[in-house]
């Protein structure tokens, strides 16, 4: 492994030599671009924009524009002579706790291994940082940028991690992020006891080496596959598109968490994902209890329900029809009473003459 920058680690008034190595290695896929005419590759040209022709690497020196058009130029040397010591220096400024420092701030990984005469202060370093439970905030210039970065132990290797520098983190502020108090995004405590279910166990411990790019698996696998096919020159053309219309339905977050837990009362969820079909249909109208007709005589006479069994019909027709005779029944004696009441003024009426006569 090739070093990309020698200098040192300057702790306290120790200073400890180190080489720097990249720690990563891309594994994308190398794509070159073709003329899709013949499908030759396409090249670049370095040119001088004066006069249009080709430059060589070797003629080609760094520039700082300070006006339009007219250059400062700057070589390796000037760069390094800015600030010697900031171009050979991990000085560090703090140690800090490493669950202070988000995720987020961490950007690129280097392995720092002890230079000549330095293995005993590099070994010092790292077991302070292990026994401390801490991490070293450093500022240490790669290239032509000064970063900020963290020592961290990680093993037995001291790793130097690039961070960003906080006027470089974009504020999240502009997204539409659900707060934990909002009404249309509250979490139940159901459901969160099945997530943190969920969550128990898928729980592993981490193995790095079972994970790997799959994607670039499966587009080498389409590589071969074309070939094998013999259509190295086909393009392949995209299909099109339809629309996908977001689902109305209420999807039932508990049943698809139970579903997730290898539970099968999620059926209805996972179709209201899948079929968007029926989002406008209205849903079946609620039954609702007639109300009791209501009666104008005091003499109001309630009907017991009938159930739907057989027996229970025809007991409820005999009931019924007993009930209307009692019914008519009760109203007919009042009626009878004021007729009796009638022809009772209508007597004495005639009595009355027949009395006059006789004196």
């Amino acid at each position: 492994m090739r070093s990309m920058w020698k200098g040192a680690i300057s702790f306290g008034l120790v200073h400890i030599p180190v080489d720097m190595y990249t720690a990563v290695e891309s594994k994308g896929l190398d794509l070159t671009m073709l003329d899709r005419r013949d499908f030759s590759p396409v090249g670049f040209k370095r040119y001088n924009k004066g006069n249009g022709k080709e430059v060589a690497w070797d003629d080609i020196v760094k520039g700082y524009e300070y006006e339009d058009g007219e250059y400062v130029v700057l070589s390796d040397e000037d760069l390094r002579r800015a600030n010697p010591e900031a171009t050979q220096t991990i000085d560090i400024q703090a140690f800090v706790d490493a669950e202070d420092v988000p995720l987020i701030y961490y950007d690129q990984p280097y392995y720092l291994a002890p230079g000549k005469g330095g293995a005993k202060v590099y070994a010092l370093l790292r077991e302070t940082l292990r026994e401390a439970g801490k991490i070293g905030i450093a500022r240490v210039v790669i290239r032509v940028k000064q970063h900020l970065a963290a020592l961290v132990c990680v093993g037995d290797t001291i790793v130097l991690n690039t961070l960003r520098y906080p006027d470089e983190m974009r504020d999240a502020g502009e997204l539409k992020i659900p707060s934990p108090d909002s009404k249309t995004a509250a979490v139940t405590v159901k459901e969160l006891k099945m997530a943190m279910a969920l969550v128990e166990g898928m729980s592993e411990d981490w193995a790095p080496e079972q994970y790997r790019d799959t994607y670039r698996e499966d587009v080498l696998a389409l590589v071969k596959k074309k070939i094998k096919a013999k259509q190295t020159k086909t393009i392949t053309q995209p299909e099109p598109e339809k629309e996908k219309r977001t689902s109305g339905k209420v999807i039932d977050l508990v049943a698809l968490l139970q579903a997730s837990l290898g539970k099968k009362p999620a059926k209805a969820a996972l179709a209201a994902l899948e079929d968007d079909d029926d989002d406008d249909d209205d849903p079946p109208p609620r039954k609702s209890r007639k109300p009791a007709d209501d009666e104008d005589d005091d003499d109001e006479v309630h009907v017991p329900r009938a159930r739907k069994t057989a027996g229970a019909s025809r007991s409820g027709a005999t009931a019924s029809k007993s009930t209307r005779a009692t019914a008519s029944k009760t109203a007919a004696k009042p009626a009878a009473k004021k007729a009796a009441a009638k022809k009772a003024p209508a007597k004495a009426a005639a009595k009355a003459p027949a009395r006059k006569k006789a004196a």
